[in-house]
C-alpha cells in the first residue's frame, strides 16, 4: 500500500526544513532581550553602580541609561533616602499609632553604667549612604558592621556615666558623643555612610528596680520645676525692687539738690541783705520791717489800728466783735 494512500494523502512534516527555515528566531529572541536587558532607569534618590566582571567601573547619575548586557552587573543605592536601624526594640507595624516590640532585643539594649547599675538603653541610629562604591566594596555587611559599632560606641559612652546621667540630664550630651564616634568609626572603617542622627528613644531602668527609679527620677523633675518657678519669682520681685530702690535713690538725691539749692539761695540773699545793710542800716532795717509787716498782717484776719489815747472806740469794738 502507498503510504500516501495509507496517511489519507498528507505528507508528514519535514523537521530539518523547519528547522533551516526558522533558526534564526531563537537568535533574534536572544538578541532582543539582551537589547531591552541593556536599558535601566535610575530613580531620582538613587545612584547606579555598574561593575565589569565584578570590577567597579563608573557610577550612574537619576535617568536613563545603558549597560553592556551579561558583562555588566547594576547595583542601586539609595543614597538621597534617610535609613535607621533600631536598637532595643523592633517596629512590628508603622502609622498613626505604630507598633513596637523588645522580643529578643533585650541583650542589646541592656547596658552597665559608670556606678556599676543597669540601664535598658532604646535609640535609633539615623544615616544615609554617602559614597556608594565604599558602601558596597569596601567592607562585607556594611549595615551588621553599623551595628556592632553603634552598640559599642553606645555601651562605652554610658559606662563612662552615672545611672543619672543616663536616665536624665545627660541624655543629650550621650547621643552627641555617641553620634561623633559612629561616625569617627565609620569613617576610618571606609563604611561611606554618614550619621545624621541619633536618638535615644527611651533610657529606662530594669524592670525590678523601674518603680524605683521612676519616683526618683519625679522627683528631680518636681526639684526643677520648683527651681524653675522660684526663678520667676526671682525675676519678677528682685527687679521692681531694684526700681523701687532706685527711685528711692533719685528722690533723696532730687531732695538734697534742692536743699542744698535753696541754702546756698538762703545765704545769697543773706550776703546781697548784709551788703545793702552795711550802705544804710537804718534804710535796710526799716524796709526789712515793713517786708516782714507786709507778711504777716494778713495772715492775722480782722485787724484795729489804733492810737494809746484813743479809749472812747472800746464800746464799739465789743460791739463789733457780738456780731
Amino acid at each position: 500500500m502507498d503510504f500516501n494512500q495509507h496517511s489519507g494523502g498528507k505528507r508528514p512534516p519535514d523537521w530539518k526544513q523547519l528547522y533551516k527555515r526558522y533558526s534564526y528566531v531563537p537568535v533574534l529572541l536572544i538578541a532582543l532581550i539582551l537589547f531591552l536587558t541593556s536599558f535601566f532607569q535610575i530613580r531620582p534618590e538613587e545612584v547606579g553602580v555598574i561593575t565589569r566582571f565584578g570590577k567597579y567601573v563608573r557610577k550612574e547619575e537619576p535617568g536613563l541609561h545603558m549597560r553592556i548586557p551579561i558583562l555588566e552587573r547594576l547595583y542601586k543605592v539609595a543614597v538621597e533616602r534617610q535609613q535607621k536601624e533600631e536598637f532595643g526594640f523592633r517596629t512590628t507595624a508603622t502609622g498613626i499609632k505604630s507598633q513596637y516590640t523588645k522580643t529578643g532585643t533585650t541583650d542589646e539594649s541592656l547596658m552597665l553604667t559608670g556606678d556599676l547599675n543597669l540601664a535598658d538603653v532604646e535609640w535609633v541610629v539615623q544615616y544615609r549612604i554617602e559614597d556608594p562604591y565604599k558602601f558596597l566594596f569596601k567592607v562585607r555587611g556594611p549595615i551588621v558592621t553599623l551595628r556592632d559599632i553603634s552598640e559599642a560606641c553606645m555601651r562605652q559612652i554610658v559606662g563612662d556615666r552615672t545611672v543619672n546621667e543616663v536616665l536624665t540630664v545627660g541624655r543629650m550630651e550621650i547621643a552627641s558623643s555617641v553620634q561623633q564616634e559612629i561616625q569617627r568609626l565609620c569613617t576610618e572603617y571606609s563604611l561611606g555612610l554618614k550619621i545624621e542622627q541619633v536618638v535615644l528613644q527611651d533610657v529606662t531602668p530594669p524592670d525590678p528596680v523601674k518603680d524605683a527609679f521612676n519616683a526618683v527620677n519625679q522627683a528631680q523633675q518636681e526639684k526643677e520645676t520648683l527651681i524653675n518657678q522660684a526663678r520667676s519669682e526671682y525675676n519678677k520681685i528682685i527687679p521692681r525692687a531694684r526700681g523701687q530702690a532706685e527711685e528711692t535713690i533719685q528722690k533723696a538725691e532730687g531732695y538734697a539738690t534742692e536743699r542744698v539749692n535753696n541754702a546756698l539761695g538762703e545765704a545769697a540773699r543773706f550776703n546781697a541783705l548784709y551788703r545793702e545793710y552795711v550802705k544804710a542800716p537804718e534804710v535796710t532795717k526799716k524796709r526789712i520791717y515793713l517786708e516782714t509787716l507786709g507778711e504777716v498782717i494778713p495772715k492775722l484776719g480782722n485787724k484795729i489800728i489804733m492810737d494809746e489815747d484813743g479809749k472812747n472806740i472800746l464800746p464799739l469794738l465789743q460791739m463789733q466783735l457780738a456780731k
